[in-house]
């Protein structure tokens, strides 16, 4: 996503050297070496220029939703005017969920 990089360098300059920064830079690049075909999207450096801004955690979320109902009204609207879908729905074809072990039992 090229908005990352932006949001990124914005991330660093808000982050006055915090840790978070630097291990979120640690993560992307684990990511980039595990799963180089899965690359950071705008919302993880969006997180932490949210948090070096003081803005709450549990707004996050409302703000990532805020940005893009623009864009999903706009399918909708072009996805009705020519009957047919944008983004099909997926099926989940992974493992089945495991039975969650209590942590003393562990």
């Amino acid at each position: 996503d090229p908005r990352n990089a932006v949001i990124k360098k914005w991330s660093k300059a808000l982050s006055n050297n915090h840790k978070l920064f630097a291990i979120s830079e640690a993560i992307e690049d684990v990511m980039k070496e595990k799963r180089p075909s899965l690359p950071p999207n705008a919302d993880f450096y969006s997180a932490s220029a949210y948090h070096f801004m003081g803005i709450p955690t549990e707004y996050f979320t409302p703000i990532f939703i805020m940005s893009r109902v623009s864009g999903w009204c706009a399918h909708i609207k072009e996805q009705r005017a020519n009957n047919k879908l944008i983004r099909p729905s997926s099926n989940y074809i992974g493992p089945e969920p495991m039975k969650f072990i209590q942590i003393h039992q562990r």
